[in-house]
């Protein structure tokens, strides 16, 4: 296919950022006037007004063109509007590579890192560039038409919001009423600044204020709305702005998902924020007013947490430690070897580690990455901590001011400070901690100040009422013990994960899992002891399972954190704090907590945006490495997905593809993936699920001829249907579901492939034989059967017999005539318990020797019975000495 011929030359291009708003086209059309002759290269704009708009009134106003029509190489000169961010201006992105291009460039954005510079840069502090332009075309009397000076003044009072923003400058006013007596017309200009709000837009303006939450950080009210939706939302900027002025809010971020991207868009109303200035580090930027970002394949919850972090070093107000400190402190102990101390510090991404014994639990100093890479540097990796770490020691305790903590930092030279409460290390302040709080506030300190900051808030709802509602007394009398008992210990209690999701599903609830602030095995023996009940304890991870005397468990565990060492590999665990130990989990909908404790029982927890998920019917992980580190978690999001009917998020459905690129899966543990497949078995209904499966390409993560085709789906259906009926006659008899579908799935596959799928999946031996050789003679049997001209109903019983219900469930599914399929069916429900009444000893009564006869016999009159002829014992009997009369087995 040959290239599209560039037909176009300009010595002169000019352009603005990428989603253009009505500043950046009144900019445009404004820099056209300066600059005759030039070409104006429009990047685009996702509002749908814009669009049409411009489409519809305005086009013939442009000297426009397509990037791809002109020829570059006959440019010398780009004019840049209302940005000077490289990464704004993609269509142009071959002219900047240049370094023989002028740049021109026009903006009334506040000065950023990484700005582009220019020949020549006109860029002040006004409320629109358009009014930059405009006083240049009146002072060089260039007077626009109404036309142009409607677009123009369109751009001003958009980009003022009506003159009432507080960017507005007297320039702006002045430059409005010249563009007013050039003809602009203040009809069209307000049927687009002013903007009505229509059905769809009402309800994603509930949505952010449903979803509103508080923070107060570092003494200043900031409030966030995350959202998410399938589809672009129209004018997202006015239904932020009005969300603002409804309910007065001094700062206000909207983080919304919309498709795969995550778009923030920021409002301020006070000096000590700058949201300009925190969303540059999203890739974004704006002024300190107002301020948007997009970005890329990060989840909401990660973006969320992102901002807040970046919130805490921005907003301007007093910290006390307790607030500034990072916890739980990363310690190490004095004769742990430097290499160790190097890999922790990898491991958790710090620069200092505190040195501490743990026998007699003090703090014995710190040691940096620093003098650690000198000392691995000159080979002595082998050497203990305590021979290269900072000994001069000061802590604090958690309620200091930061008058004291920078005493400490700055004048001590203390580039770590441990938060110390009766003897216990609470947490830790670096200098890097202090550093971000000095540059960031710049009022006077008051030493009094007891404001807290914090640094990720939970949304938090009181949902007793819920659990009245929704739970047996048992349960509710159960979580409500738990709660004193913890209390009673000094520990904060949650019942956590799957409990909390199925609660607001109203759906059933199986397992009560319980995790602890505190000792979590401690608590499960004193509970235990008041109970009457007895427990298992696993000390390796902190947990602990408490048992009733009617069987009934409880899961209890520490709070704790986990790592990888490598992909795939188990994880590491570590005591912790319900938040981390929610942040592990695997995803969103899975991370809500309630507190059990008596002061606080009822509150649900939600530091994840589980809840808003859990109303979207999305499946969402937390974090972007979560596939890699355990891909044992793209299983677990597909039987979520198939369990709930939830969809999976666009950004999880991108990393889990990611994750099957990278082959992930080649470290992992085939009985791992096993358990994961038989859980997805197990369901319901697993037929989508295994669908989605093939749809990502994960049959081939299980064997690469493994051979999914829809013959296979046909099968899978029939099981479906026959495991149905069976479960409804017959609830109370067990058997592994797991298997019918598994050795459905392996239908088409030779037996060498089930043979390498079973020694992959380190499927146990006991199993083994169920998808291989006892599936393979259910196979052949039913073959024999479909091939018999005719068979009796004694010829079914004894083809039969011998096959658990696993198998008969199997061959009726595989049957390949509706009146096969009835037959084996009927043997499965009348005839499988029919047995002979008489035994041997009653055979021994008649007369008759003991050997091979008495099978045979026996077998006669089951044959009789089977038929129908024999009803009680006493027919039996006579029946069976009738048969050994005849072959003279008796007189």
């Amino acid at each position: 296919m040959s290239k599209k011929k560039k037909t176009i030359t300009a010595e002169t291009i000019i352009t603005s950022h990428i989603n253009a708003d009505f500043d950046a086209i009144g900019s445009m059309l404004a820099a056209q006037k300066l600059y005759p002759d030039s070409v104006i290269i429009f990047p685009g704009s996702q509002e749908k007004n814009l669009r049409d708009f411009f489409i519809r009134s305005t086009s013939y106003l442009f000297n426009m063109a397509d990037p791809g029509s002109i020829d570059f190489s006959q440019t010398s000169r780009l004019v840049i509007v209302d940005t000077r961010q490289k990464s704004r201006l993609t269509q142009v992105s071959e002219l900047l590579s240049r370094t023989d291009i002028i740049i021109d460039i026009y903006d009334h954005h506040p000065a950023m890192k990484g700005d582009l510079t220019g020949a020549v840069e006109i860029t002040r502090q006004t409320g629109a560039t358009t009014t930059i332009l405009s006083t240049l075309l009146q002072e060089k009397n260039l007077l626009p038409n109404p036309e142009e000076a409607t677009i123009m003044a369109l751009g001003i009072y958009e980009d003022t919001g009506l003159f009432t923003y507080d960017s507005t400058t007297r320039e702006d006013l002045e430059q409005a009423a010249f563009l007013l007596s050039c003809g602009a017309s203040l009809s069209t200009i307000v049927s687009f600044v002013v903007k009505e709000i229509k059905s769809e837009q009402v309800t994603w303006l509930n949505e952010l204020l449903n979803e509103m939450t508080h923070h107060k950080i570092n003494g200043v009210d900031i409030h966030i709305s995350v959202i998410s939706s399938p589809t672009y939302i129209t004018d997202l900027a006015t239904l932020v702005q009005k969300v603002v002025r409804m309910e007065n809010l001094d700062i206000f971020f909207a983080i919304v998902l919309m498709g795969n991207k995550v778009n923030i868009i920021a409002r301020n109303r006070i000096p000590e924020v700058d949201v300009g200035k925190i969303l540059s580090g999203f890739g974004g930027g704006g002024h300190s007013y107002a301020a948007s970002a997009k970005v890329d394949n990060q989840t909401l919850a990660q973006v969320e947490m992102r901002l807040l972090e970046r919130l805490q070093k921005e907003v301007k107000s007093i910290q006390i430690a307790k607030n500034l400190m990072t916890s739980p402190a990363i310690t190490i102990e004095p004769l742990v070897t430097c290499k160790t101390a190097g890999n922790l510090m990898t491991r958790y991404n710090i620069n200092t580690l505190l040195v501490v014994d743990k026998k007699e639990n003090t703090y014995k100093g710190y040691i940096t990455r620093q003098i650690i890479e000198k000392i691995l540097y000159h080979k002595l990796a082998h050497l203990p901590v305590k021979e290269y770490m900072n000994s001069e020691v000061s802590s604090i305790s958690s309620d200091a001011d930061v008058a004291q903590i920078e005493n400490i930092i700055v004048e001590g030279k203390h580039r770590i400070l441990p938060v110390i409460d009766d003897g216990w290390i609470k947490g830790v302040i670096t200098r890097t901690d202090l550093l971000n709080y000095l540059v960031a506030h710049n009022k006077a300190l008051k030493s009094n100040e007891t404001e807290l900051g914090i640094k990720r808030n939970a949304k938090k709802r009181q949902i007793e009422n819920i659990l009245y509602q929704r739970l047996d007394n048992r349960i509710k009398h159960l979580l409500q013990n738990i709660g004193k008992t913890g209390n009673e210990l000094g520990f904060n209690m949650f019942v956590v994960g799957g409990f909390v999701r199925d609660l607001l599903l109203s759906r059933p609830i199986e397992d009560i899992d319980i995790v602890v602030e505190g000792d979590g095995i401690e608590f499960a023996k004193v509970y235990a002891k008041k109970e009457g009940c007895r427990i298992n304890t696993y000390k390796k991870f902190g947990t602990a399972v408490i048992i009733y005397p009617d069987n009934f468990k409880i899961d209890v565990a520490s709070a704790r954190l986990e790592y990888y060492k490598t992909p795939a590999a188990l994880p590491i665990v570590e005591k912790s704090s319900i938040k981390l130990d929610l942040a592990r989990r695997d995803f969103t909908i899975n991370t809500l907590a309630i507190s059990l404790n008596p002061d606080n029982f009822g509150m649900m927890i939600d530091y994840f945006g589980a809840n808003r998920d859990l109303k979207d019917k999305t499946i969402r992980i937390i974090h972007n490495l979560s596939f890699v580190e355990d891909p044992t978690r793209i299983f677990r999001a597909i039987k979520f997905s198939n369990r709930f009917g939830f969809k999976i998020g666009k950004v999880t459905s991108n990393l889990i593809q990611n994750a099957i690129t990278i082959d992930c899966f080649k470290n992992l543990s085939g009985l791992r993936v096993l358990s994961e497949l038989k859980q997805i078995f197990k369901e319901e209904n697993p037929i989508p699920a295994i669908r989605t499966m093939q749809t990502y390409g994960l049959e081939k993560m299980i064997h690469k001829d493994l051979i999914i085709i829809p013959n296979t789906y046909q099968l899978l259906e029939s099981v479906n249907k026959i495991l149905a009926w069976h479960d409804l006659l017959y609830m109370d008899e067990p058997y592994p579901r797991w298997a019918v579908y598994f050795m459905a799935l392996l239908n088409r596959c030779s037996y060498k492939v089930c043979e390498q799928i079973c020694i992959r999946l380190n499927v146990p031996l006991k199993e083994r034989s169920i998808l291989l050789e006892n599936r393979y003679k259910a196979e052949k049997k039913l073959t024999v059967i479909e091939n018999s001209p005719a068979y009796t109903k004694q010829d079914l019983y004894w083809a039969l017999i011998h096959f658990k219900t696993e198998y008969i469930l199997y061959m009726m599914a595989l049957a390949k005539t509706e009146d096969i399929r009835k037959d084996i069916s009927n043997f499965y429900t009348h005839q499988r318990n029919i047995k002979a009444s008489i035994t041997g000893k009653d055979l021994l009564k008649i007369g008759i020797k003991p050997g091979p006869v008495f099978t045979t016999i026996l077998n006669q009159v089951l044959d009789a019975k089977l038929d129908g002829q024999l009803k009680t014992k006493k027919e039996e009997i006579q029946f069976a000495t009738a048969m050994a009369k005849k072959n003279k087995l008796i007189d």
